[in-house]
This record gives structure tokens, C-alpha cells and sequence, in this order.
């Protein structure tokens, strides 16, 4: 695994514009970069792919246990007028579209998960196709061997996952939500919106806040339309605890991502998995925050529900090192050992492990100068090249 220089695209910023790229610089700050690309092998590319596939199916098995103990969905702050709901979704195997696990990984050492992004992942577009046109330009400009390969097969398993949710399981309009003001995941709907259409499936855009309650309690677009599939770019966390959350269960909605995502999105997961998969190569020790082992003097607090890096807190040898605000922590936290992410140059690195349904799909790298990833960590490409 090595970080490598390159000359960059003199027209990327005009492609980007053109593609529908457009948070690829966020306030000021560049967030796609292309002034360098890391290199895998193919093993390397391959101690990923099976690590990513073997801790998804501990992940299942965790569903499984938690939507079958009311303890377990209490200690993942799961409302108790939800229990049902989420439970119903997994006995009757909803099915699932994608998900992203976030891995420290140095190419040498066996990857190791800090956590499941497996309710509303970002960074999707800028993975599944604006590095693999990057690719494809810098081989053509000569300025990458004409073997050089990605791991990025994304794309065309999101289209092959929606023929099967038309095909196999009945989905035919599909409404596709996100917050408003949120250019980034506006650019994830939209994109998820065409790899849809390839598949044959119509689509319709709404804004979270747009949707309404009808008179026999389902849920309606703005002409008064019932919503009976959804893809939403919106945290189940939330979604729990709302008001129309008492009318989740009877609103007949197919919901993408499924409501069992609501478990392994949970920070909660990270214990579960220790405490179920005791010293697996590819688990860092983590506990609910009460039951810290009191030898444990290097670990990440982290909250239940956080996102995009907010409320972590890194201590190291009993002092805390780095520290990100944010809205979250009300609802508990859990302790996993620190590991620190590789480093190359000035930067800490990550690797996202992509999966669609059940299968790995390719990775993408968010570099930052801080040891907390968040939003604006920047982007870089990847290859493959033996």
C-alpha cells in the first residue's frame, strides 16, 4: 500500500461540474484530490474483500440475536414502541441495498473495523464512478500503466441489486429521500436515482421533511401520492424517535434501507461483536462504556449514534489526543481500543469497505491531517497494480 503522487486532470473540475460533481469542493476546502492515488496489491486488495465479507455475516448474526432480547434492543437505545417493527423486518428479510464498513488498514496488518455504515453511507458517487473516470483518464493521459485496475465494481452491483428488487421482490416506484440543504446527499440520491432507472425501476424525488400522513395513515409525497417503497438518506436514530414513528409499522412503506439497518449502524455493535467474536483478527476490543476493563488506558469514546466523526473522543496512555464536537452522546457510549490509522506523509488514512447486499463491492480513501475522520476529510482515488 503506497501513497503516490500524480499529476492531476487538467479539466477535472470542469468534468466534475459537468457530471453532477458538485460538492467536490466544500466551504473552500477541497474535498475530492486528486494530486495523489494509493496503490494496492491484489492480496492486499483480497485481505479486504474477506475481511469485509466475513465480518458482514458477524454483523447479521448480531441482528439476530439483538431483535430476539428486549435487554439487548434496551442497551441499544432502541424506542420500546419500535421493538416490534424492527424485529418484523428481519423475520421477514427486507431486503438491503448497500452499506459501507469504515477499516484501519496499513497493507500489511489485517484490517481492522471501527465501524458499520450501514444505514445512510455518503460518499458513494465519488467511489462507485468519478474515480473509476479518473482512472480511465490518467490511463489514457499515459500517466498510469495501462494494467493498473480499481477495486470498484459498484456501479454495476447497484444496478444488478435494483433489477433484483424489481425483479424478486416487487419494488416498482421507488420515492428517494434526503434532508434538505444537504448538497452531498442530494448528489447520492441522484445518482442512486439513475443507477435505478438502468435497472428499470421509476423514481421520484422528495425531501424527508415533504413527506405527509394520509388518512389511512400511509405516507404521501407532495400530490398526495402513497408512498409504498423509500429509499431514505435519513438515520433511522431519528426516524425512532419521532413523532410518526408510532406510525412506522402500519404505513405499509418498503423501506431502503430496512429497519434491522437501525441495529448495526449502532455503535452498539462494536461491544456486541467483541463480546460474540472474542479476539477476532479483524475486531479491536470494545465494551459498553460501564464495563471498561480498568487496564484499558488507550481507547475511542464513542457515542451510540454518531455521525460523520462528531462527539469521538481518542484517549491515549490515560490523556485524551484529539476530540470532535458535535450533537451526540445523550444516548450512551461505548469504548473501543485505539488503533491508529496509518500514516502517510502528514495524513491519517481510511479505507470504506463498500457492500451491496451482501457482497464487497470496492473501497474508497478519506485522508485527513487529524486523527478523527469527518465530512471534509478529503478523498483520494486508488488503484490496483502488482
Amino acid at each position: 500500500m503506497k501513497r503516490i503522487g500524480i499529476t492531476e486532470r487538467p479539466d477535472w473540475r470542469e468534468k466534475a461540474e459537468e457530471y453532477g460533481f458538485n460538492f467536490h469542493t466544500m466551504y473552500g476546502q477541497p474535498y475530492w484530490s486528486e494530486d495523489a492515488y494509493y496503490q494496492f496489491t491484489l492480496n492486499q486488495i483480497e485481505d479486504i474483500e474477506d475481511a469485509t465479507a466475513e465480518l458482514h455475516q458477524m454483523c447479521l448474526q448480531v441482528v439476530e440475536k439483538v431483535v430476539n432480547s428486549e435487554e439487548l434492543l434496551t442497551k441499544f437505545q432502541i424506542p420500546k414502541h419500535c421493538w416490534e417493527f424492527i424485529r418484523s423486518s428481519w423475520v421477514t428479510s427486507q431486503p438491503s441495498l448497500y452499506s459501507r464498513l469504515d477499516l484501519a488498514y496499513d497493507g500489511k496488518n489485517p484490517p481492522k473495523l471501527l465501524e458499520n455504515n450501514a444505514d445512510t453511507p455518503t460518499s458513494l458517487y465519488e467511489s462507485a464512478f468519478f474515480q473509476w473516470i479518473w482512472l480511465e483518464d490518467q490511463i489514457n493521459a499515459g500517466n498510469l500503466s495501462s494494467d493498473a485496475d480499481q477495486f470498484n465494481s459498484l456501479q454495476e452491483k447497484l444496478i444488478d441489486r435494483f433489477v433484483q428488487l424489481r425483479e424478486k421482490h416487487g419494488f416498482g416506484l421507488l420515492h428517494m429521500a434526503c434532508c434538505q440543504d444537504t448538497e452531498e446527499d442530494r448528489g447520492t440520491i441522484q445518482y442512486l436515482q439513475d443507477c435505478a432507472a438502468e435497472a428499470g425501476i421509476p423514481t421520484e424525488f422528495l425531501f424527508i421533511e415533504d413527506i405527509g400522513l394520509g388518512e389511512k395513515g400511509q405516507f404521501t409525497d407532495l400530490q398526495d401520492q402513497v408512498i409504498g417503497n423509500l429509499f431514505k438518506l435519513y438515520p433511522w436514530e431519528f426516524m425512532l424517535r419521532e413523532m410518526f414513528s408510532t406510525k412506522l409499522a402500519d404505513a405499509g412503506v418498503r423501506w431502503l434501507e430496512p429497519a434491522w439497518k437501525s441495529i448495526i449502524s449502532n455503535k452498539a455493535l462494536l461491544p456486541m461483536l467483541w463480546k460474540m467474536f472474542p479476539n477476532h483478527p479483524n475486531l479491536l476490543p470494545a465494551y459498553f462504556a460501564d464495563e471498561r476493563p480498568t487496564d484499558m488506558d488507550s481507547y475511542v469514546i464513542k457515542p451510540l449514534f454518531s455521525r460523520e466523526g462528531a462527539n469521538i473522543r481518542i484517549i491515549e496512555n490515560g490523556r485524551e489526543i484529539a476530540s470532535a464536537d458535535g450533537p451526540y452522546g445523550e444516548e450512551g457510549m461505548i469504548v473501543q481500543q485505539f488503533h491508529s490509522l496509518p500514516k502517510f506523509g502528514d495524513s491519517y488514512v481510511l479505507v470504506g469497505s463498500w457492500l451491496v447486499d451482501d457482497q464487497s463491492a470496492g473501497i474508497c480513501i478519506r485522508e485527513d491531517r487529524e486523527l478523527i475522520t469527518q465530512d471534509l476529510s478529503r478523498f483520494y482515488p486508488h488503484i490496483i497494480l502488482d
